[in-house]
């Protein structure tokens, strides 16, 4: 069944200065899709806009704190930045037939946003699943990109990280309150983020879970992991797909404890990227939350120069 976005609350963000817009659009087979547009306080066409694609299971508010950094009229590099929600996930509808969730698909709602909104020559940050989305929007419309921030993801995925990835998503029992969901987010994820406190775990889970009726609540459709399955064999290598990024200027950036993004494999990226940058986040894994000022800056840095 179709979800009404119109019963998420929002009330998971207390505390959160609302300075964005809600967009509501339509894909191509007629879902109800949203987004987030953090304006910058003087538009500039100097300034490259940016588009967030977040993670297999998450949505617009992992970006929150680093869309409120880029668009900040404290930022001298101060540019509009949008974030989307894929089908199934956050605020945006449910798809009826499960197997829609895929990376294709993704893809081609990201288009259907860029064209409604006359988006062009954007910068696309994606997180995870979100970067795999940029590598392939790189092959489908190139001109569509004019930079691109891989945030822990690259052509070689790490098995270890995928199966830790798959053995809880859609399988973890909802939480019953705010303080089991901070619990829950912290005990799963604290081995590879050690210095994240007790206060930002609780920040987490907000955006981790939806807030509907005072309760953490699913963020996402949880027909969504039967799209996802681990192959029999090696995971296939994205090499001949990431070489489609070869004519953008790309950022990587890896978290120091990542179990998905190997430090081999980035080095590898810097040796065939002739365009690539890179920046490890320490004591972070998968992946790096964006909210320290450390990767703020780097990524305000690299937009900057690219611009």
């Amino acid at each position: 069944m179709s979800r009404d976005p119109g019963i998420w609350t929002g009330a998971g963000e207390r505390g959160t200065v609302r300075n964005w817009r809600d967009i509501f659009y339509t894909s191509r087979d007629d879902l109800r899709l949203y987004a987030r547009h953090y304006a910058a306080p003087s538009p500039s066409s100097s300034r490259r806009a940016v588009l967030c694609l977040p993670g297999l299971t998450r949505n617009v508010r992992d970006f929150h704190a680093l869309a409120t950094f880029l668009s900040s009229a404290s930022n001298p590099a101060a540019r509009d930045v949008f974030a989307l929600d894929y089908r199934g996930r956050g605020r945006s509808q449910h798809d009826l037939n499960w197997s829609n969730y895929t990376l294709n698909v993704e893809a081609l709602d990201v288009l259907d946003f860029l064209t409604i909104s006359e988006l062009h020559d954007i910068a696309v940050i994606g997180t995870s699943r979100g970067g795999l989305v940029a590598i392939l929007l790189a092959a489908l419309r190139p001109a569509a990109l004019g930079a691109v921030v891989l945030n822990d993801v690259g052509p070689v995925l790490e098995r270890e990280g995928i199966a830790r990835i798959l053995a809880y998503a859609g399988r973890v029992p909802l939480p019953g309150s705010w303080a089991e969901a901070t619990e829950l987010v912290r005990d799963l994820n604290r081995r590879q983020f050690p210095k994240v406190s007790d206060a930002e775990w609780a920040e987490i889970a907000r955006d981790v879970f939806d807030d509907v009726n005072g309760l953490p609540a699913n963020s996402y459709d949880q027909n969504l992991t039967r799209s996802v399955s681990l192959l029999d064999g090696p995971l296939p290598e994205l090499w001949p797909q990431f070489r489609a990024l070869f004519h953008v200027p790309t950022l990587a950036i890896r978290g120091a404890n990542s179990d998905i993004l190997s430090d081999a494999t980035l080095q590898e990226m810097r040796v065939q990227h002739p365009r690539l940058d890179t920046f490890v986040v320490p004591a972070q894994g998968h992946a790096p939350l964006l909210r320290d000022l450390d990767t703020q800056s780097a990524i305000n840095t690299f937009l900057a120069a690219t611009d």
